[in-house]
């Protein structure tokens, strides 16, 4: 009850300095436009390269999966193209452009530019905040990659994408917010018209043609813009110092622990699978104190004797396995639920015509 009660009053109080911090929302807004007016009439000069790059970003912070879309788009292509993902590597602890090798870590690069390096041992990955200057970093190497994914690049506008994909989460799309502080848009919601697709994303997997066909209407595309719907897809194999199926949890005592922008996709997907767990939720992208990590150990120690096990999630388990042993992690891939080959089109079709016109 007293949980319960604080949970209550803390969001009230959210919700009330939400309300206060309006004023700065509009401001926000008019910075944001003019900005992107700037380089709309060309007078903040974007820079065009001639290696084809794919934005994938959106309008809104954080939690609209991102990760396992460049993961798509990584699988789509890396049997024909050598790729470089390029991130600015958000909250790492080191300045200017780094490409990953043995020595990095998720506190060197940022912990989703280490997700890719571990698991795709045949692309680039590098980091800096300086977009335009990476990309002429990796035109130089003798090496140079043939595509260049850009992940959560959407607002940096001082590199000129070739082809640009806006994700929209579906509880909680981009025209149903409103700007930051009060909301969660980095953006107003015009800024879609940048955009050459979309893609709205963490739609339930049943989610029928009717459905798709609002939301549609409610996103008002451009006549060239198409519009898809993506699910996200859970392994039923855990990884990491072990391989474990899921339907061995069942009736155990597990933790879970999660520092993502919004684990309740994957709560409510244990839930499903009729697994018994204690979450321990921390911030997008959180930095695990040493304090923490005994409180996560001693917290899977209460229940180890009930041969349950300590679950996280991939982007998670990239910041902490070297600091907690017997860790899994459960992956996750976006799913499209229909149209995916036109999707595929699109981008190979995309990538086809600027490699002929290099």
């Amino acid at each position: 009850m007293y949980k319960i009660c604080y949970l209550f009053v803390f969001s009230l109080l959210v919700n009330l300095l939400r309300k206060i911090a309006y004023p700065f929302s509009i401001l926000y807004g008019i910075i944001t436009s003019i900005r992107n007016f700037l380089y709309d009439v060309e007078i903040l000069k974007a820079t065009k390269f001639k290696t084809p790059t794919i934005v994938v970003g959106n309008l809104s912070v954080g939690g609209t999966g991102k990760t396992p879309q460049i993961e798509y788009l990584i699988r789509l292509l890396q049997n024909d193209y050598k790729i470089a993902i390029l991130s600015r590597g958000y909250k790492r602890k080191s300045k200017g452009f780094i490409i990953a090798d043995k020595t990095s870590s998720a506190e060197s690069i940022g912990d989703e530019p280490f997700q890719y390096y571990k698991k795709f041992k045949d692309i680039i990955v590098c980091v800096d905040s300086n977009r335009a200057n990476a990309i002429q970093q990796l035109e130089a190497l003798k090496d140079a990659p043939e595509v260049i994914l850009l992940d959560d690049a959407f607002q940096h506008r001082n590199v000129k994408a070739g082809f640009t994909i806006l994700l929209t989460s579906y509880n909680n799309i981009y025209v149903d917010d409103i700007m930051l502080p009060t909301g969660n848009l980095r953006e107003y919601p015009s800024g879609a018209k940048r955009a050459n697709l979309i893609i709205v994303t963490k739609c339930p997997s049943n989610l029928n043609e009717v459905e798709q066909n609002k939301i549609i209407a409610k996103l008002k595309p451009l006549s060239h813009q198409s519009v898809f719907f993506t699910t996200i897809s859970y392994d039923n194999e855990l990884k990491g110092d072990s391989k474990i199926d899921l339907e061995d949890l069942k009736n155990k005592k597990n933790i879970l622990v999660t520092g993502i922008a919004n684990p309740q996709p994957l709560i409510d997907f244990l839930n499903d699978k009729g697994l018994i767990f204690k979450h321990l939720k921390y911030s997008d992208h959180h930095n695990f104190t040493l304090k923490e990590i005994k409180e996560i150990k001693n917290a899977y120690q209460a229940i180890s004797t009930n041969k349950g096990t300590l679950l996280t999630t991939e982007k998670d388990y990239v910041r902490i396995f070297t600091k907690i042993k017997k860790l899994h992690y459960i992956s996750i891939k976006t799913s499209f639920i229909n149209h995916e080959n036109d999707f595929k089109t699109s981008i190979t079709s995309y990538v086809e015509q600027s490699t002929r016109n290099r």
